[in-house]
């Protein structure tokens, strides 16, 4: 984060606000040549710092408007068993994102489904036959007061 410039905090700041801004708009907002803009954004791109692209769906719009966080405790945290769970959690395409954690529990899940009887199923087919699990709690969220995906610059 040090090497990074006002151009490059800016270019950064601007693109999570919108990615599919053009590139002469960016060079102009930034106050840069597009051909320099251009080189910056690659340059990012190239040494990870950008990530990737993604467009960002309305859960409500894609039938996925309940949000659930699931608190998951393992049996043992073994690196065995801490291997074997996440290799089982990548495969599930229900969760959306799975961080392990320190505290009382060893990781937490988000999914999204679109009722409680969509969640039961997941828990039922997915969540419960996940590897060294052995205690899962449930949290509904009732609605999203704040939700980012740009980090403050």
């Amino acid at each position: 984060m040090s090497e990074l410039d006002r151009f490059d905090r800016s270019i950064l700041s601007l693109l999570q606000g919108n990615a599919r801004m053009a590139n002469t708009e960016l060079a102009e907002r930034v106050g840069l040549s597009p051909s320099a803009c251009l080189r910056r954004v690659q340059r990012l791109e190239k040494v990870g710092i950008i990530a990737g692209y993604v467009a960002l769906l309305d859960p409500q719009a894609v039938g996925r408007a309940s949000t659930v966080f699931i608190e998951v405790t393992l049996q043992s945290q073994s690196e065995e068993a801490l291997a074997a769970f996440e290799q089982a959690a990548a495969a599930c395409p229900d969760i959306l994102e799975c961080q392990l954690m320190a505290g009382d529990f060893d990781y937490l899940l988000r999914i999204a489904v679109p009722s409680p009887q969509e969640y039961e199923r997941v828990h039922k087919r997915e969540l419960s036959r996940l590897p060294h699990v052995l205690r899962i709690k449930s949290l509904f969220a009732l609605r999203t007061v704040i939700k980012r995906t740009d980090y403050p610059l």
